[in-house]
């Protein structure tokens, strides 16, 4: 009887599958891998994560479109940006691989994930050639009201249980609802992603970075939210903010999710994504 996969093996058959590019990025290079064929869609991870944090969702778009998920700067194998303190300047960057990596005739669809929706809105201000339309997807910077995010650092424990309790505690606080979905894939993608961020992403997102940059833009915006997400809980008053700027929005809320809802939420995520990707074609 075969095993299950192991976290490492499930992550690394992701990434064999993929196609690897660099492109510059500040003093080196960005990191993007690729899967499929198709339209080209572009997913961009939240903070502390990596192209990983699609996990569980590379499969299931991979059968539609070309997906480009990369490293944003700063975070996994990405050199930092220019400037690190300009959301801007993380868009340029990414704006930079779109265009030497995805031959596009027409804008391309950019799904955003936490800090990720708050740069691909930043992407879609300063490079509207490349963007078509923005999914967003739990995303911070709506000077909304933020959850209680009780975490705790690992750094400076040596044990390896301690190490373990702190990712699991961390990602309750933050990223899963239901302590049954903190399982080993969850911890071990924590426990490689969180060393590799250099980025504080608090002044890039909080408390309104998001309102800033929305005037900025013209393309159409949806959203899906994770119905208990911990930074940025009450989908209502979320959808409330995002339709003062675009009236016709659509927004789907999993229910039963946390904040990391197309890794908790993923069956249903996929299909809410699929939807919202098909609806404007």
């Amino acid at each position: 009887m075969s095993s299950l996969p192991t976290p490492a093996g499930v992550v690394a058959e992701m990434a064999s599958r993929a196609t690897r590019f660099e492109t510059p990025c500040g003093d080196g290079s960005m990191v993007w891998h690729s899967w499929g064929k198709g339209p080209p869609l572009v997913l961009l991870h939240g903070a502390h994560g990596s192209w990983m944090h699609w996990i569980r969702n590379i499969s299931y778009l991979e059968k539609h479109f070309s997906v480009f998920a990369p490293d944003l700067p700063g975070y996994g194998g990405s050199s930092l940006p220019q400037r690190p303190d300009d959301a801007d300047s993380f868009a340029e960057a990414i704006a930079q691989g779109i265009r030497a990596l995805i031959h596009f005739d027409a804008p391309v669809d950019v799904v955003g994930f936490s800090l990720g929706g708050v740069l691909a809105t930043h992407l879609a201000a300063i490079a509207p050639d490349i963007v078509g339309r923005l999914i967003l997807v739990g995303t911070g910077g709506l000077d909304t009201p933020t959850g209680p995010m009780p975490t705790i650092s690992y750094r400076g424990l040596s044990a390896a249980d301690d190490i373990i309790a702190a990712h699991r505690q961390n990602l309750l606080a933050i990223m899963l609802h239901h302590p049954e979905n903190v399982d080993p894939l969850a911890l071990y993608l924590q426990s490689i992603n969180i060393p590799l961020a250099r980025v504080n992403p608090r002044p890039l997102v909080m408390p309104d970075r998001l309102l800033h940059v929305l005037p900025r833009t013209d393309v159409p915006i949806d959203a899906i939210w994770g119905e208990f997400d911990g930074p940025h809980p009450n989908p209502e008053v979320q959808h409330d903010v995002l339709k003062r700027f675009r009236p016709d929005l659509e927004f789907r809320v999993v229910k039963g999710s946390g904040h990391w809802v197309m890794y908790e939420g993923a069956e249903v995520f996929n299909r809410e994504l699929g939807s919202l990707l098909a609806l404007r074609h």
